[in-house]
């Protein structure tokens, strides 16, 4: 069920934003009264062969465009007529220009339609994150809140962190929220480092330059996360947490003799008594418990923590959740263009960093969680924005590219020369699918 939740949302998700970039492009086109001869989310033929496997899951012709949805399930496309594109070559377009031809039009004109999917990306990407800063407000979590260290994980161990570190300096400067310890200004910057107290002194911890690419490995944004005491949250149906009696609210402050305080140390005391029968000692209300609970061979008794952590929340106005959302979804672009630096210069692996539906999927998650669902796809709104204004033929930058140097030299390139720039740009596209669609897949099984 949670793959199937996954590859909804997943589906969901990417269906809305193709669905409005390639409606930026026919805005644009019909503006300017270009005709628009199809319009589909997902292609009605095995990309990038236009003309093997040509059918449509739906498909209904309304005046001169055909409105369809494909079988195909990767990406859309609009057929805009005079265009040299994944739909039509240069012979296809060998008569002189016809009035309601894209070629027929000036470039400016021309270039507004390439830039329209991109454009309505970007707005998209704003309204999102404006409506999700209006309805939730900015959740935080101070620094001053995270007074009992931190909890590293593999990564965290790799980069130096120590369970119980106090993060005080974020390269040499106080902070105020504890997020901004994993924001892209600082994982993606140069030179970064964290300082630590630890057992009274003062540590320097370097960011790695390649952290990006260790991160995309892992799988998970997260090195380290703040410590806290605990009490039980949700008791899960079924578990031995549930049969012993346990309920939300408790504090678990030892298990058999050893004294807990915070969940890690929880974990590390169920791995010694797994598989054995254990009391834990409770505290409910004004009482202690002692509750007998049958530990599994896995070490887990089933419950999920409630961390005692005090969040606060920035709230706005409508107004002010405008510029809000639009500072957040321009940040998405900047993180975009600071991880391209790093890969041009070395610093991190386009093979680590890329990643394809199957990560997009699991980022979504299992639960439908709206929040989540909304706030990715308002981030891959930003990420479409920006892949497809990268000047690579096939892509609308590439297009873009081709119209400024006719804008600029006042020449156009021949369509011969169009058509087979766009073959290249596909031949590379083509190759970084099969690269994340397959090949990474399988590389992981090893």
């Amino acid at each position: 069920m949670e793959i199937l939740t996954m590859i909804g949302q997943l589906l969901l998700g990417l269906s809305l934003l193709v669905g409005l970039h390639e409606f930026g492009h026919f805005f644009f086109a019909k503006l300017f009264k270009i005709r628009v001869d199809k319009f589909y989310i997902f292609f009605d033929f095995l990309f990038p062969l236009p003309n093997v496997a040509n059918f449509a899951l739906f498909k209904k012709k309304v005046g001169e465009t055909e409105y369809g949805i494909g079988w195909f399930p990767l990406g859309g496309y609009v057929q805009i007529h005079g265009m040299v594109d994944e739909t039509q070559d240069a012979e296809a377009l060998a008569g002189p220009p016809q009035p309601d031809e894209f070629r027929a039009k000036p470039a400016w004109q021309r270039l507004l339609v390439m830039l329209g999917g991109i454009i309505m990306n970007i707005i998209t990407g704003i309204i999102i994150f404006a409506a999700l800063t209006f309805k939730y407000g900015e959740s935080y979590l101070p620094a001053s809140e995270a007074r009992f260290g931190v909890l590293p994980n593999g990564l965290g161990r790799e980069i130096g962190f120590r369970t119980g570190d106090k993060i005080v300096k974020i390269n040499g400067r106080p902070f105020d929220e504890f997020n901004q310890v994993m924001s892209p200004d600082v994982i993606l910057g140069s030179n970064g480092y964290y300082t630590v107290e630890r057992n009274g002194q003062l540590i320097d911890l370097n960011i790695p330059n390649n952290l990006m690419d260790r991160l995309a490995k892992q799988g998970d944004s997260l090195f380290v996360l703040p410590r806290a005491p605990f009490s039980v949250g949700r008791v899960v149906a079924g578990s031995p947490a549930l049969k012993a009696g346990l309920q939300p609210g408790d504090r678990i402050t030892a298990v058999g003799s050893t004294p807990i305080q915070y969940f890690d140390e929880l974990q590390k005391a169920l791995q010694v008594y797994k598989g054995k029968t254990t009391p834990l000692s409770v505290q409910r209300g004004g009482q202690t418990l002692t509750l007998p609970v049958a530990i599994s061979s896995g070490g887990k008794i089933g419950f999920e923590q409630k961390p005692d952590l005090k969040f606060s929340t920035r709230q706005f106005s409508l107004a002010g959740a405008i510029p809000a959302g639009t500072k957040q979804a321009f940040g998405i672009i900047t993180a975009q263009g600071k991880a391209i630096g790093k890969i041009i210069t070395g610093q991190a692996s386009a093979s680590e960093s890329l990643g394809g539906p199957v990560e997009i999927a699991q980022q979504y998650g299992g639960q439908w969680d709206w929040l989540r669902f909304w706030t990715l796809t308002g981030s891959l709104s930003m990420v479409l924005a920006f892949m497809n204004l990268l000047p690579v033929p096939a892509l609308d930058g590439g297009h873009v590219v081709f119209l400024l140097y006719e804008m600029i030299l006042r020449r156009k390139p021949s369509d011969k020369f169009m058509e087979g720039a766009q073959r290249v740009g596909t031949f590379l596209i083509l190759g970084l699918m099969a690269y994340v669609l397959i090949f990474k897949q399988i590389m992981k099984l090893f």
